[in-house]
């Protein structure tokens, strides 16, 4: 018996996926450059950068929980292989193509200029706010155990080999882990344990609550501070880029010269914060710390301080869906590179998605 199945048929017309996948190839297409100088044009043909990208956005949306299992599950699923402009007869890839592309895709920061492509595709379409934003960090659990955490001149082990932790205090200075160096033991607060992590921060727009920027550090106290400082300072270059190009428009010039506000829990209340935030020109909407808070009345009595504050709660939500739907609660990578590949591609998928939903109404 021959039979003839269109893919394209099979997937309904109201598929949410559908917009998903127009607005993926779309960016994609203008990443085209940057795909043709990363692959030699002589040797075997490899598997096309779009289609690791997509398997990737793939696996983030639904809930796959590794590479070997989306590849396990290609040759039986129509919809991915819709996805993926693949046919029936086509041979699906092996999971080692992934592990096998990462160092390239690291080298050549695909992940962030895929996500940095997605971001201007919603600032083109007036989906984001240029004057108010909101910053978060949160840990990532590293891929190694506390127990891979030893000391990193090779001492204090019994006579089995096994780490003895007896009377021993561990340092980040003194220890290290053995399956991802770059992994901190850190802790959240008081009373809490302590885990080896990497630390994941997020810039979102107040307007729709898409992520503009992110950055993976290493789990330090003063981390999340650095990180809002440096991603503001991004969008300040962006801003400034932009008023250049459009010197012509007084308007548009008087408007990209606002003063910004960035909103931030009460970890962010320092002054040294507030003041390197006042220089690079946005309005610090800090929750105040009962004592000796660097904010004072000369914010706080503005109705667009409270205003900030009830929209900061809008930057915990990619975190939430990060950690759950995107299986980003714990690294499957070692080493931080990898990490902030996988952080940058799940926040990709989530702002692709938002904007899919965002145009359809």
């Amino acid at each position: 018996m021959l039979a003839v199945v269109n893919l394209d048929q099979r997937v309904p017309e109201d598929h949410p996926l559908r917009a998903v996948k127009q607005l993926t190839d779309s960016v994609l297409r203008d990443l085209d450059p940057l795909f043709e100088g990363m692959y030699s044009r002589t040797g075997r043909p490899s598997i096309p950068p779009e289609r690791l990208l997509k398997s990737l956005l793939l696996m983030a949306l639904f809930s796959v929980r590794s590479e070997r299992q989306f590849c396990d599950q290609l040759p039986y699923n129509m919809l991915f292989l819709w996805f993926l402009d693949m046919d029936l007869h086509e041979e699906p890839f092996n999971a080692s193509t992934f592990s096998k592309n990462r160092e390239r895709f690291g080298e050549h920061e695909v992940a962030q200029k895929f996500f940095y492509a997605v971001v201007e595709r919603a600032r083109g379409r007036g989906l984001l706010s240029s004057e108010h934003f909101s910053v978060d960090g949160t840990l990532i659990e590293a891929w190694g155990s506390n127990k891979s955490f030893r000391p990193k001149e090779e001492e204090g082990y019994d006579s089995q080999g096994f780490p003895n932790f007896h009377g021993e205090k561990r340092l980040n200075d003194t220890h290290e882990s053995k399956t991802d160096p770059d992994a901190r033991l850190y802790r959240k607060g008081r009373g809490r344990e302590s885990k080896l992590s990497h630390m994941a921060h997020t810039m979102i727009e107040n307007e729709n609550g898409l992520v503009v920027d992110a950055e993976v550090t290493a789990a330090t106290g003063t981390a999340e501070r650095e990180a809002a400082l440096e991603m503001l300072k991004r969008e300040r270059k962006r801003r400034a880029k932009k008023r250049k190009g459009r010197k012509s428009q007084r308007k548009a010039r008087k408007k990209s010269r606002r003063r910004g506000t960035v909103a931030a829990d009460k970890a962010y209340d320092t002054k040294d914060f507030v003041r390197q935030c006042r220089a690079l020109g946005f309005t610090p909407h800090v929750a105040k710390k009962k004592r000796y808070s660097a904010i004072d009345g000369r914010t706080t009595r503005h109705k667009s301080y409270r205003r900030s504050l009830a929209w900061r709660l809008l930057v915990e939500k990619p975190f939430g869906w990060l950690k759950t739907t995107g299986n980003g609660r714990r690294t499957r990578y070692r080493g931080r590179d990898p990490t902030r590949q996988s952080v940058f591609l799940g926040l990709t998928a989530l702002n692709i998605l938002r904007i899919a939903r965002l145009t359809a109404a």
